[in-house]
């Protein structure tokens, strides 16, 4: 909801390695996520059948003027990717206008200088998005293109305007889908987003019923390429109930999406809290005890009858409020662990990796180059390991071959000290020269400090000596890549203690 005054502001898994309850594994299996994608029931599965789970991050900015992600203007888009590797999602949604397909749309606000993104250079948006596409697969990252909105200029309710016409949305949405065949890094498209009033889901008007021109055009994608999921956002009001724009999928109950090639179809509901909007169950007394019932009512009750699977998405917050923290603990802990329920869990993309995000802020600050490490760590537990990486070249994601050496370098830095306690970030580097799949820091303190919270990494204490080993979704690094960790502690944080790492 309100999700242009959003976009006015501003200007993109785990893997199962525990089997399901009650299920049996006859053999190892290869690292789940190979291959293009397929759903039974609530689960996603690989082309071997074995469950995956979506957990990523939203990178936008191809639906703005700019006419590509954004931060290109700060970074090298390879060192972006790589970055939101090591922090554990595993899938990037990229939002996109129906611009970007215009002859005379090309990309600004890129920088070139000192070797930054030099293979872009003179290319145009979708050329961009190829060479995005082709390195997050070679880093073992999945990518959902989301058409988000008709023309650069805002959000639609509808999935057509009067300049932009159905027929051109459904031309582009082929267009991409044969673009990307046979590329599995591209798992799907999220058909639209955001659909909002006067869309309805089931009502039967073709000019508005949101859930037949999902149909029309989930169609005609798998058409032009049948391994595609189809990703289908809810609306804003079903039956007199509203709720965010996007995130009202109740109608799914009597009116699911019906596509000609089965098993392609995954719903998708957005969820957000204050520091976008207000709504009526955050000043609920039950709050927020009271979130699940709500999400059940919205969307979650999909997942929970085994109709579908459900992905969320977009979610964010700039965390500046209680209201908001406890929201997003709450969410985290709805969407589920994946430590105690691997891929049978909600999939998800977390708004945004862009900071300029005005409502939400993003995973990164505003030098586009510092992690919120506070806003990272809520979502530590629904990440995963990341999928097999495709194809080879300068992407990472590999392992290493016979004969390579196993290292590693660890930098610990203070990031705020307030006398009774303190937070830090260390960054473990791969000094090596293959992958690793493991890592593990030790230092010891000169006084009494004892951790009090640990994220992307778990810890043993013995007196001053702190040992942190890498947590499931963070082991593996390539060659020359970094992932990071924080942790808080108290009292104040004194010296830098020397830190040693090891790899494995």
């Amino acid at each position: 909801m309100f999700r242009s005054l959003r976009r006015a502001l501003c200007a993109v898994a785990a893997v199962l390695l525990l089997p399901l309850a009650g299920a049996q594994t006859s053999h190892a299996a290869e690292t789940p996520g190979a291959g293009y994608w397929h759903t039974s029931g609530r689960q996603i599965l690989d082309a071997a059948g074995q469950p995956v789970r979506i957990a990523g991050i939203n990178w936008f900015g191809f639906e703005t003027a700019n006419h590509v992600v954004h931060g290109l203007w700060s970074r090298d888009y390879k060192s972006m990717i790589d970055q939101m590797r090591s922090l554990g999602y595993n899938t990037i949604r990229l939002p996109y206008s129906d611009d970007i397909f215009k002859a005379g749309a090309v990309p600004n606000s890129i920088d070139f200088s000192s070797g930054k993104n030099a293979d872009l250079q003179g290319l145009n948006s979708l050329q961009v998005m190829d060479k995005l596409v082709a390195y997050a697969g070679r880093d073992g990252l999945k990518v959902i293109l989301d058409r988000h909105r008709p023309d650069s200029g805002g959000q639609s309710a509808l999935w057509y305007t009067a300049a932009v016409p159905e027929s051109t949305w459904i031309t582009n949405l082929k267009a991409l889908a044969a673009r990307y065949r046979g590329q599995d890094a591209v798992i799907g498209i999220d058909l639209h987003n955001e659909p909002h009033d006067p869309a309805c889901w089931g009502c039967g008007d073709t000019a508005t019923d949101w859930r037949l021109a999902a149909q029309r055009a989930g169609n005609a994608v798998l058409s032009a390429n049948p391994d595609l999921l189809i990703f289908v956002e809810g609306v804003q009001t079903y039956d007199g109930v509203s709720g965010w724009w996007g995130g009202n999928l109740m109608g799914v109950a009597r009116y699911p999406v019906q596509l000609d090639v089965p098993n392609r179809v995954v719903y998708s509901a957005h969820d957000y809290a204050t520091s976008v909007a207000q709504q009526p169950w955050f000043s609920d007394p039950a709050f927020p005890g009271n979130m699940p019932g709500i999400w059940d009512k919205y969307w979650g009750y999909i997942f929970k009858q085994n109709i579908a699977p459900v992905w969320v998405g977009e979610f964010g917050t700039t965390l500046a409020s209680t209201t908001d923290q406890k929201w997003l603990t709450a969410l985290a802990s709805y969407l589920r662990p994946t430590s105690t329920y691997g891929a049978d869990s909600f999939q998800w993309t977390f708004w945004s990796w862009n900071p300029n995000s005005g409502d939400t802020g993003g995973i990164l600050k505003d030098d586009w180059q510092t992690v919120d490490t506070v806003k990272d760590g809520y979502l530590a537990g629904i990440k995963a390991p990341l999928f097999p990486s495709g194809g080879t070249g300068d992407g990472g994601g590999g392992g290493g071959g016979g004969g390579t050496t196993a290292a590693c370098s660890a930098a610990y830095s203070v990031s705020s000290d307030w006398g009774s306690g303190f937070n830090a970030e260390v960054k473990v580097t791969n000094t090596g020269s293959g992958a690793i799949g493991s890592w593990k820091v030790t230092w010891v303190w000169s006084g009494s400090q004892q951790v009090t919270s640990m994220w992307n990494a778990s810890y043993t204490q013995s007196g001053s000596t702190v040992t942190a080993v890498n947590a499931a979704h963070n082991g593996s690094v390539p060659a020359g890549g970094s992932v990071s960790f924080g942790f808080g502690a108290a009292p104040r944080g004194g010296g830098v203690p020397n830190v040693t790492c090891t790899a494995a």
